[in-house]
């Protein structure tokens, strides 16, 4: 019988398993803290897309309350502006995004819907446009109908 022996360690590779899992697992998080936050991102881009589309929907239809409403419940802490031109209403969302670590950036996604208004709510607003020498057509040009005393 022959006996065979074996060298339990090799003197160069001593202690390399540990010292590449020191230097790799801090980058293997990094990594995945990156792509965990380009994720939030395009998630934060969704929100404010639908929000700005159903915002200018809403705005279209003359229900400028509505709009904000249905932007707030559909992307949380965004902003919504409204923009007309007495044919068309533009809704403008943006929304600064959540990184997953407070070391990276969080950057501010928006986005931008229009709707064409509406027939009853487009001469709404240009009847409303017409009053605006009286001070009467506050938020006209969003195609907001603003209240007239009688």
């Amino acid at each position: 019988m022959r006996s065979e022996t074996r060298s339990t360690s090799r003197s160069g590779d001593a202690g390399m398993v540990t010292a590449e899992l020191a230097v790799g697992l801090p980058v293997l998080i990094v990594v995945l803290a990156v792509l965990i936050s380009a994720v939030s991102v395009a998630g934060a881009r969704v929100r404010v897309e639908d929000a700005a589309r159903e915002a200018a929907r809403a705005a279209a239809r003359g229900a400028d309350s509505t709009a904000h409403r249905l932007a707030h419940r559909l992307a949380p802490g965004a902003t919504l502006e409204l923009d007309g031109d007495g044919s068309t209403v533009t809704a403008t969302v943006r929304m600064r995004a959540i990184p997953v670590a407070s070391w990276l950036p969080s950057p501010t996604v928006s986005a931008r819907a229009v709707a064409a208004l509406e027939p009853g709510v487009a001469a709404d607003a240009a009847d409303a446009a017409s009053d605006a020498d009286s001070g009467a057509a506050v938020g006209a040009a969003a195609g907001v109908t603003p209240a007239v005393p009688p």
